[in-house]
C-alpha cells in the first residue's frame, strides 16, 4: 500500500532470485529545483555524496525500512547497478534529460553495438524529487521531464518516488539544525519557533508546512511553532516573527528554522527578515543533514516498490502506453480541501511577483 493509499505493483527486480543479494537495482536520480546561487549545487552535491555513503552502511539485511512485500536479502545499495546521480531543474547542469540519457546509455552492452538497438537492454531508474513539498515540480514539472527523456529513450523505464515532504525525519533535521543555532541557556519553553519555508502558490503544498509546524509543536517543549512562507504565500517570515512578539500570550523570544532544502535567494531572504524582526536565532537550510540523506534513501526504496511512472502503461506489443505521470497528483488532489482551512494564497500582483520569484531565481 502506497503513500496515496492504493496498492502498487511490486517490480521482481527488487527480490533476488539467487538469494546472494547480487541482483542488478535501477540508479537513484535526485533531481533538485537548481539555483543561480552557487552554494546550493555545492549543498546538492555533499548531500548526494551522503546519499552514497548511508547507503551503503544499510546495505546489509535488517537495515531496510520497514515496508509493504517481502524484504529483500541486501537493501539495493549493496547490489550492482546502484548508483546515486543528481539533476536539476533550472539554472544547473546536468538537467534531468541529460543524466537519464546518459543512465540509459551506460546500459548498453558495448558501446560498439550501441547503434543496434537489438542491443539494449531494458533500462530502469528510480528518481527522487529533492523537494520539501508536492507541488508543480513534483507533480508536473519532473513528470513532463521524464517524459520528454522518455520520447529518445524508449526502453527506458522509470519509477518516480514522491517528494521528500511530508516525513518524520525531516522534522528531525529541521530541529537538528535549529539546535546548532541556538545561543546557550535559551529557554525552550518561552521561546516560539517560526518555521520559514519557501511559500507556493499552491495551498496544498502551503499546509503540509503548516501541518508540519503543529506536529513539531505537539511533540516539542517550544512555547509555539507556527508556519511562514518566503513567498506566494503568507504571513512572511518577518510578519511571523513580529505577531509572535507582540502576542503576550506567546510572550518571550523568538527563533527560526528555515525548512529549505539548500542556501539560495530564499535561505537569504528568511535570514534578512529574521534579523530585522528581532529573532534571535536562525538555522541554516536544511542541507547535508543525515537525516535528509536517509530520507531520500527511504524513497528511493519506496519508488522501486512503486508502479512505473514512464511507461505507465504498455501495449501487447511492450511500446509504452498512455497515462504516465497521472498517479503522482492523486496525493496533492486528497490534500486541497483541508489544505483551504489552514492556509490561503495572496492574491493579486504581489502574489503573481512572488510566484515569478519562485520559479525565475530560486
Amino acid at each position: 500500500m502506497g503513500r496515496d493509499g492504493q496498492d502498487r505493483v511490486r517490480p521482481a527486480r527488487l527480490t533476488d532470485n539467487r538469494g546472494d543479494g547480487r541482483a542488478p537495482v535501477p540508479p537513484l536520480l535526485a533531481v533538485a529545483h537548481g539555483s543561480k546561487d552557487p552554494r546550493a549545487a555545492a549543498t546538492i552535491s555533499a548531500l548526494v555524496s551522503l546519499v552514497r555513503e548511508r547507503a551503503a552502511k544499510r546495505a546489509h539485511p535488517g537495515q531496510a525500512p520497514s515496508l509493504p512485500g517481502p524484504r529483500p536479502v541486501a537493501t539495493p545499495a549493496g547490489r550492482p547497478g546502484f548508483a546515486v546521480r543528481a539533476a536539476f531543474l533550472d539554472h544547473c547542469l546536468p538537467s534531468v534529460e541529460q543524466v537519464l540519457a546518459d543512465l540509459a546509455a551506460s546500459d548498453v552492452p558495448g558501446r560498439a553495438g550501441a547503434g543496434d538497438r537489438s542491443a539494449r537492454r531494458a533500462t530502469e531508474v528510480a528518481v527522487v524529487p529533492l523537494l520539501l513539498t508536492s507541488a508543480y515540480h513534483a507533480v508536473t514539472d519532473i513528470p513532463a521531464r521524464i517524459a520528454a527523456a522518455s520520447a529518445t529513450l524508449p526502453w527506458l523505464r522509470v519509477r518516480q518516488a514522491d517528494a521528500l515532504g511530508p516525513h518524520p525525519l525531516l522534522l528531525a533535521a529541521a530541529q537538528w539544525r535549529l539546535e546548532q543555532a541556538l545561543p546557550p541557556g535559551l529557554a525552550r519553553e518561552s521561546t516560539s519557533v517560526v518555521l520559514a519555508a519557501a511559500g507556493s502558490s499552491d495551498p496544498g503544498a502551503n499546509a503540509q508546512i503548516a501541518a508540519l509546524a503543529a506536529r513539531w509543536q505537539e511533540a516539542s517543549g517550544w512555547r509555539r511553532v507556527v508556519p511562514a512562507y518566503a513567498s506566494a504565500a503568507f504571513p512572511a517570515p518577518g510578519d511571523a516573527i513580529r505577531a509572535l512578539r507582540a502576542d503576550g500570550a506567546a510572550g518571550g523570544q523568538v527563533v527560526v528554522a528555515t525548512y529549505l532544502l539548500a542556501p539560495g535567494h530564499f535561505a537569504d531572504k528568511v535570514r534578512e527578515q529574521a534579523r530585522q524582526a528581532g529573532a534571535v536565532a536562525v538555522s541554516a537550510p536544511l542541507g547535508a543533514a543525515p537525516q535528509v540523506a536517509d530520507v531520500i534513501f527511504d524513497r528511493y526504496l519506496e519508488a522501486l516498490r512503486g508502479p512505473l511512472t514512464w511507461p505507465a502503461r504498455t501495449g501487447s506489443d511492450g511500446t509504452p502506453g498512455l497515462g504516465a505521470c497521472s498517479s503522482a497528483r492523486t496525493p496533492l488532489r486528497k490534500s486541497v480541501s483541508w489544505a483551504l482551512r489552514i492556509t490561503r494564497t495572496r492574491r493579486g500582483s504581489r502574489g503573481r511577483d512572488d510566484v515569478n520569484t519562485l520559479t525565475r531565481e530560486r
